[in-house]
């Protein structure tokens, strides 16, 4: 008589975050920002004067190696340009739609435009002036603070990887989007101050603004969905 076999365990969902971790990295992340915010608006001087020696120390590299730069413009204003970041985003929400998860696609399109209107309303506010150069090699409109490529491409590659969790997709697939999310960020921050249009402290604003959105975007959305699921 062969002896029982034991069934195999059913796999166990993987566990979420609990909603107050995303809100409470939301509110650390959205404290950083305000003291930079606050150093940038005072004009505090060992800032400006880091921002300057960066900006001098990498503004001849630009103009000298031309192929170099032009690959530099074409990450910038194409691969990581924010309608780029936004597209992403909309391709992602309208995959939401498709599966009917209605709620998390209206939530991941307001995320991304609740960036975009801070971006703007804090760049008219502070109105920092960009670098300027005698020869400039690459233009950029409106004000400095926050950067708005580094805001966008951190709220789309958050984002993204956040779906990416939610949906129970293999852990190395999220680590793979997770790497290169990060490089996107770091990147496209890096290019834009190697163009000499954003000083550092802009591209640092971007990051910590758009990390403190997202973080508390999803921190927020745990919570609503966990009301909603214990209502049922």
């Amino acid at each position: 008589m062969h002896p029982a076999t034991r069934p195999s365990p059913a796999p166990t969902a993987r566990p979420r975050p609990p909603a107050f971790t995303g809100k409470g990295a939301g509110a650390v992340l959205c404290a950083l920002f305000l003291v930079l915010l606050a150093l940038v608006a005072g004009a505090w001087g060992p800032l400006e004067s880091l921002d300057r020696r960066i900006a001098d120390g990498l503004h001849p590299v630009a103009v000298e190696h031309h192929g170099w730069t032009h690959a530099v413009r074409v990450l910038s204003d194409w691969v990581w340009d924010p309608w780029t970041m936004r597209a992403a985003l909309a391709v992602a929400a309208l995959w939401l739609v498709r599966r009917r998860e209605w709620p998390l696609a209206l939530w991941v399109a307001g995320t991304s435009l609740l960036g975009t209107a801070l971006q703007q309303g804090i760049k008219a506010a502070v109105g920092r002036d960009r670098p300027r150069w005698p020869d400039p090699v690459a233009t950029a409109h409106f004000q400095a603070f926050p950067s708005g490529h580094a805001l966008s491409a951190t709220v789309a590659c958050g984002l993204l990887v956040w779906l990416l969790w939610l949906h129970g997709v293999r852990r190395q697939v999220v680590c793979a989007a997770l790497v290169a999310g990060a490089v996107s960020m770091v990147g496209v921050g890096l290019t834009r101050v190697y163009l000499g249009v954003h000083w550092l402290s802009d591209v640092v604003g971007g990051w910590l603004l758009g990390s403190a959105l997202v973080a508390a975007s999803a921190g927020v959305y745990a919570g609503w969905a966990e009301r909603r699921a214990a209502n049922r």
